[in-house]
């Protein structure tokens, strides 16, 4: 599988004009670069896990096949015409690229959404503490929280994936001292916009509070939540020490399909470079997060086009051959 093939699947028709219209068209001024080449460069960044852009710009000089994959023929860009093209587009911008592959993607038929998990991680911020403790030294708009092992100077990718894909379908960038609970909300009301008729929502007990529930019931949905330990509800859903669940049998099944959010978070973080925060600020490391996700969706979206539903979640299998 080439590098051309991947970058093939990346359909840009719906969106191209508004990736034209961020450059002039006529005028004095150099011509710039093709948008949609600049674009399917970040992605490729991602997917072959380059760490920065100037290993990305050094990559595309010296591999000519990897350069014309992405839609260059002489000339390639710099460094500093990837943070440009970033500024550019915007968090919008990289976030309507984000709905047009999962639009694709679902209406593929792949993507069911009927059960969705709701979870979070933690990503570093590029930036140590600053003295008070709470913020970055050189990104103040990260914060401290609490990660998976101890408190952590970063933020937290909220997101909502669909089970039976392992595949995400909405999410959010916020500091890494917000409350998860605060974030379970917007994420549906994403899921709605898009058309997405979840029925059941899956999320640990880090979201259990009675609030959270009746506005899963609100939307139509089944919540299923396990109560934390210092709960005084009887017969409920618990998750014990021994990572054993217990409570109603049907309850029980649907609560194990959790883990495939955790799965999204693995290959995200391994694969997509999720966890390599390499910029400041929190629109920036939405668009981080963002290019992630999206080379995620462009890797299901080679395996639909070819017939080979098996390899939607198969990173390693198109960019390692």
């Amino acid at each position: 599988m080439s590098i051309k093939q991947l970058l093939r699947s990346v359909n840009l028709g719906c969106i191209r004009g508004f990736l034209t219209s961020l450059y002039h068209r006529a005028g004095r001024g150099r011509k710039p670069y093709p948008p949609a080449s600049m674009l399917k460069a970040q992605l490729l960044k991602h997917l072959l896990r380059v760490p920065s852009d100037r290993r990305l710009a050094l990559l595309l000089k010296r591999n000519k096949r990897v350069a014309r994959a992405c839609g260059f023929r002489r000339e390639t860009p710099s460094h500093g015409l990837f943070t440009q093209f970033r500024h550019r587009l915007g968090r919008e911008g990289y976030h309507r690229i984000f709905s047009m592959l999962l639009k694709q993607v679902v209406d593929s038929g792949v993507v069911k959404g009927e059960v969705v998990a709701v979870d979070s991680t933690a990503v570093n911020a590029y930036s140590q503490r600053s003295i008070d403790n709470k913020t970055g030294k050189s990104d103040r708009e990260a914060r401290v929280g609490r990660g998976r092992r101890g408190f952590i100077l970063g933020y937290k990718v909220h997101t909502a994936c669909c089970t039976s894909s392992e595949l995400p379908i909405a999410f959010m960038v916020e500091p890494c001292n917000r409350n998860d609970k605060r974030f379970i909300k917007p994420l549906l009301e994403k899921l709605k916009a898009r058309g997405i008729g979840f029925k059941t929502v899956v999320a640990d007990a880090q979201y259990d509070s009675a609030e959270a529930r009746n506005m899963v019931r609100g939307y139509g949905a089944e919540p299923v939540i396990p109560y934390r330990k210092s709960s005084r509800i009887r017969n409920g859903l618990r998750v014990g020490k021994d990572f054993i669940v217990r409570g109603v049998k049907r309850l029980a099944k649907l609560f194990r399909k959790r883990v495939s959010v955790e799965r999204v978070f693995s290959r995200a973080k391994e694969w997509l470079l999720l966890d390599h925060l390499r910029v400041r600020g929190l629109e920036q490391a939405f668009i981080h997060a963002c290019l992630s996700f999206s080379a995620m969706l462009v890797v299901a979206l080679t395996a639909i086009r070819q017939h080979k539903p098996r390899f939607i979640r198969s990173i390693k299998h198109y960019v390692t051959q």
